[in-house]
């Protein structure tokens, strides 16, 4: 739970905060290291640990109930809540380390998250909408560090939310940030893309996404979902092909 390197993060507003926090926590739950079944660190703890008020811990822990995470029991306590997905489904994440492999999961965001897209933008309350603008800020932040891709893992997750569909919601929990691509690979490296041209592309895609969202146009909001994701598997299918050619030529 501890991470040092917490308490020399730039204060920012309360919301900011409560998100990256609830970012960290995602990503403890995903990596079993906060184990389904088990019950979270005290507020007293959290606020230690990362160094964040009490004010913080409370509206993220809101937050991961919001997203069905987790469950306060009061007098007891909050506690992670232990949701098989049905019939047994599941992604491996360790199956997911060759480039036709990370393809193709992209290939299953295409499907599922252009239509998330959509519902978000005719569904989305004021609230939602913040906390997806809010998500957009953090990854903005952490674009060029470690919390990148838990970041970017948050502005999806919550548009899954704002399509008040808890089914979108279960399936993006289970894909996690262990399957987004970037986890596993560096996209900009492999594409032999320059790092800033790369995260500034992310950047524009990521803006045109919440745009279509704020203004509620649906087929927009779908059409730059698709673009992002089509964007993402070409560059990594042509890195992959030319990686190919050169086995082939050695």
């Amino acid at each position: 739970m501890d991470n040092p390197s917490t308490q020399q993060r730039p204060r920012r507003k309360h919301r900011s905060l409560a998100q990256e926090l609830v970012s960290e926590l995602s990503q403890q739950i995903q990596d079993g290291v906060i184990k389904r079944g088990e019950k979270l660190p005290t507020e007293s703890a959290i606020m230690e640990a990362q160094g964040v008020s009490r004010t913080v811990v409370r509206e993220a822990i809101s937050r991961l109930q919001a997203a069905g995470l987790v469950e306060t029991r009061h007098g007891i306590g909050t506690f992670v809540l232990d949701t098989p997905s049905p019939m047994g489904f599941r992604i491996d994440p360790a199956t997911i380390v060759t480039m036709r492999d990370v393809i193709a999961i992209l290939e299953l965001r295409i499907s599922l998250e252009v239509e998330s897209a959509g519902l978000a933008a005719q569904r989305r309350t004021p609230e939602q909408l913040v906390a997806i603008r809010e998500a957009l800020d953090v990854f903005m932040n952490a674009a060029h560090g470690t919390n990148a891709v838990a970041s970017d893992f948050q502005f999806h997750l919550q548009i899954a939310l704002a399509t008040s569909n808890r089914y979108f919601t279960d399936i993006m929990t289970h894909l996690g940030t262990s399957i987004i691509p970037r986890t596993r690979l560096n996209s900009a490296r492999i594409a032999h893309a320059d790092q800033e041209q790369y995260m500034a592309r992310l950047a524009r895609e990521h803006e045109e996404i919440y745009e279509a969202i704020a203004r509620q146009d649906a087929e927009a909001a779908r059409a730059a979902m698709r673009l992002h994701l089509t964007n993402s598997r070409e560059r990594l299918r042509q890195a992959h092909e030319e990686a190919e050619r050169e086995q082939q030529k050695a």
